[in-house]
């Protein structure tokens, strides 16, 4: 890579703007432009406290519980969709978008491995996997300039590319959801399918429905996970060539140095 196009992958991370200015800036906004009175950012906010309530009914009221974090996840499309409507996109609600989705998901795992003891290693890795690979991600996003973490190029990653279509993140994300929502509530739910549904011919009539949602989503978490791993090596990747241009540039600027030493003796 050359000097100039390696200084300007330096320029287009997030050290463009002296941290005490920005500080200066979010302190001084108006009114009229409120990064933090944003919509997209006030439905983020509710987002948490629906979270919240979720997490206040998760031991002992299954329905309020389960309606609140439905509603949450929910309202994870809707700020996307207002941001772009409004003209309201902006790296805090990237941020704060990211960080709910991997607290809530985080909190409903942790119930889980209380729930399922003897799949608490299971429950505790994907944390770390989910944490560790959008975190990752979102930082060699910022760091090489990148206006949202969700906008990868196929000659990046082409499964990556993919998954971050809107559409398809919505299904894959919705049916992550759905999976551990179902495990969940099948501890709660004790009611087969041929009693409630008065059918006793359907095949696994014995399961409850709630069984029956955590087996048919089951397939989609593995793939998100998959997807976790792929985002995990590929923001490893790139944190690692940016490493290797910045040594490489220091290294040129070092031979120029030393280069320019005897023409000014």
């Amino acid at each position: 890579m050359s000097k100039g196009s390696a200084k300007q992958r330096r320029r287009g991370s997030i050290d463009v703007v002296d941290a005490k200015v920005a500080v200066d800036l979010a302190t001084a906004q108006t009114y009229s432009e409120n990064v933090f009175l944003f919509v997209p950012n006030l439905i983020g906010y509710s987002r948490i406290l629906l979270a919240g309530l979720a997490l206040h009914y998760m031991s002992f009221h299954p329905k309020y519980c389960t309606l609140a974090y439905g509603i949450s996840c929910l309202l994870d499309a809707a700020d996307g969709h207002a941001a772009r409507a409004l003209g309201q996109t902006s790296k805090f609600g990237a941020v704060l978008d990211m960080v709910t989705d991997r607290c809530t998901t985080s909190s409903l795992l942790c119930y889980l491995s209380a729930a399922y003891p003897q799949y608490t290693m299971v429950f505790q890795l994907l944390i770390t996997l989910d944490f560790s690979s959008h975190y990752m991600h979102m930082y060699s996003s910022l760091i090489t300039g990148s206006s949202s973490h969700k906008t990868v190029k196929s000659d990046v990653s082409y499964i990556l590319s993919l998954y971050y279509n809107p559409t398809l993140l919505f299904i894959i994300c919705a049916g992550n959801e759905l999976f551990f929502v179902g495990l969940y509530l099948v501890k709660w739910v004790h009611t087969p399918l041929s009693e409630s549904l008065g059918i006793s011919t359907i095949y696994l009539a014995s399961m409850t429905w709630a069984e029956a949602m955590a087996w048919a989503c089951a397939p989609i978490c593995i793939l998100k996970n998959i997807i976790n791993a792929v985002q995990l090596w590929k923001a490893s990747k790139i944190l690692v060539g940016v490493d290797l241009a910045e040594r490489a540039l220091a290294r040129e600027e070092k031979k120029e140095d030393e280069a320019d030493r005897p023409k000014k003796n």
